[in-house]
């Protein structure tokens, strides 16, 4: 007997949606990046939306999510996706567009693309994926890095005196009336998985429906960054980032 013959589809929670391929992905062991790739894959084949997505891509770790996903992709300079972002929808305002962008390239080099974007209330969403920590180029501080958490320019933990606070800017954004939903997320257990799955489909749908800017907010571990095994970053980040960076919806227009 076929073990498709046992087992229901509707119980095969590990089948790989076609929207993403077959590359073998380079992330580092307990990364979050390759499960939200594989939420936003199921979301677009569920709708039907492959033929009508461009994702925009910058720098970072990010930036190889155009070598997993395929829908049409741009890559943007560093810090720039929503300026891109805005420009395609502008011009191709049928199609979902939605930027793909870390902590370093979104609150950091990013800021003003970011908060100029959500002002104008851009017809995108914003898929940010905050481990506070850049974690590509050698784990530097973050404009997120948290109080006392140590990087590789910041061996002794951060020094609020010197390096001032950790810019929560999802909080920031919040406040711009462009924003039609922006919430934060994490998938580190198999329920926060779900949330951030329905989150991301609101935030497409609100893209199509031509509501404004949706911003959605994972908060991730970076294993290599932190030097912790992925079980211990999951447990790190629960203890540590949770209460810096609250789970739930901020906004919903």
């Amino acid at each position: 007997m076929n073990i498709t013959e046992i087992i229901h589809p509707a119980n095969l929670v590990y089948k790989k949606p076609d929207v993403l391929n077959d590359t073998p992905m380079h992330y580092c062991p307990g990364c979050s990046h390759g499960v939200v790739h594989k939420l936003i894959a199921e979301i677009i084949e569920e709708n039907n939306w492959q033929e009508k997505t461009i994702g925009v891509a910058p720098v970072g770790c990010s930036v190889f999510a155009y070598n997993y996903l395929d829908i049409d992709w741009q890559q943007a300079a560093h810090g720039r996706a929503p300026a891109v972002a805005t420009g395609i929808k502008r011009l191709l305002p049928d199609r979902l567009v939605f930027t793909y962008q870390g902590d370093g390239d979104l609150a950091a080099i990013g800021t003003a693309e970011t908060i100029h974007a959500c002002n104008r209330g851009e017809n995108i969403t914003i898929i940010f994926i905050n481990n506070a920590i850049y974690g590509m180029t050698g784990g530097q501080m973050a404009p997120t890095t948290l109080e006392n958490m140590k990087t590789s320019t910041s061996p002794a933990g951060r020094n609020i005196e010197l390096n001032g606070y950790p810019l929560n800017i999802t909080d920031l954004l919040v406040k711009l009336r462009g924003t039609c939903y922006v919430t934060r997320q994490s998938v580190y257990n198999v329920a926060g998985v779900r949330k951030a799955k329905k989150a991301i489909q609101k935030g497409f749908e609100n893209s199509m429906a031509k509501k404004g800017t949706s911003i959605i907010e994972i908060v991730s571990t970076c294993s290599s960054g932190w030097k912790l095994t992925p079980d211990a970053s999951n447990k790190w980040m629960v203890a540590n980032m949770f209460p810096a960076y609250e789970l739930g919806d901020l906004k919903d227009i």
